[in-house]
């Protein structure tokens, strides 16, 4: 099985992410890292745990990293994600709270080196863990195999989530997101430009009735599905993370082309903005897959039937 670090900023649909990836029965999931971002630290954390505890795999070790951004003043998605970042579904769950001593981005570097080009770092959140690892030890680029992230908006300008270009897990650390593009590493974006194409609709939820997780998946979406409607006039929530850990499971559920990649990080209007030279005006080597397409049905149906076969 492929080995991985799956690190997240636990709202609604990182908890879905988590859910999916360990269901498959086919990711060695070696830990999970944490960063503020949906929701602060301590938060994130905590939910992570919940969504353990809920899979039943509290022998899974979470490792608390980035509590703030390299830079900026942290600002959290409680409209989307509700006010304890997964829509209040697993309120009644009381976790240990405690986690592994190692800071997330020691746990990184540690891992890395440990199964150079073997190891998949799955990020659903800033990327804050990853640019703090490589200021550290930038051989850490090289050590491992891929790095998947979910976050920007490449070719869809004007169709942002947080800015009008720019999407919330870039914005939330654009510096961070900088070191990460220029460090070398096997990058691939997993963008809203799919990701806005896997909507799960109320009609897929009620496929899981009588399931495990048909509960949790109704309940914890309420307050996102809310948000889309009110947006969109659609009852239905983007699958983000859950389709960039999809992607790891099953790259052909999406199709990506490399081009140079760079981030603003400067500008109040376009702050977090993913620019892609897709004509090469700037000359420079590519450096970041980006997604231009994704077969959003065959996905779903992954997702659908992966939380529905669970006994």
């Amino acid at each position: 099985m492929k080995k991985v670090i799956l690190d997240v900023d636990t709202g609604i649909d990182d908890a879905l992410a988590i859910i999916y990836g360990i269901e498959s029965k086919r990711l060695n999931l070696l830990g999970i890292t944490t960063v503020s971002g949906n929701v602060p630290l301590h938060m994130v954390t905590k939910n992570t745990k919940k969504v353990l505890s809920l899979i039943g795999r509290e022998d899974i070790k979470v490792y608390a990293g980035a509590n703030r951004p390299l830079i900026r003043e942290p600002e959290y998605e409680y409209s989307v994600h509700g006010s304890d970042g997964i829509g209040n579904a697993l309120g009644y769950l009381e976790v240990d709270e405690a986690v592994e001593p190692t800071f997330a981005p020691d746990f990184i570097i540690e891992q890395a080196k440990k199964h150079q080009g073997k190891l998949t770092l799955i990020m659903v959140g800033p990327v804050t863990n990853l640019a703090l690892a490589l200021r550290k030890e930038p051989r850490v680029a090289q050590w491992l195999d891929k790095v998947i992230i979910m976050g920007g908006i490449v070719s869809q300008a004007g169709k942002g989530n947080k800015l009008p270009n720019s999407e919330f897990n870039m914005f939330a650390d654009a510096e961070a997101a900088s070191i990460v593009f220029h460090s070398g590493a096997d990058i691939t974006l997993v963008s809203l430009d799919v990701t806005t194409k896997t909507l799960l609709t109320l009609e897929h939820i009620e496929e899981l009735k009588g399931t495990k997780y048909y509960d949790f998946v109704l309940n914890s979406t309420k307050v996102f599905r809310s948000f889309t409607f009110t947006k969109f006039g659609v009852n239905g929530c983007a699958l983000h993370d859950p389709l960039t850990v999809g992607y790891v499971l099953d790259p052909t559920f999406l199709k990506t082309e490399k081009y140079f990649v760079d981030i603003e990080t400067v500008s109040p209007l376009g702050y977090g903005q993913t620019i892609c030279d897709f004509r090469g005006l700037w000359k420079k080597k590519p450096n970041v897959n980006i997604c231009v397409d994704v077969d959003s049905e065959r996905f779903l149906d992954s997702f659908i039937s992966t939380l529905k076969d669970v006994e």
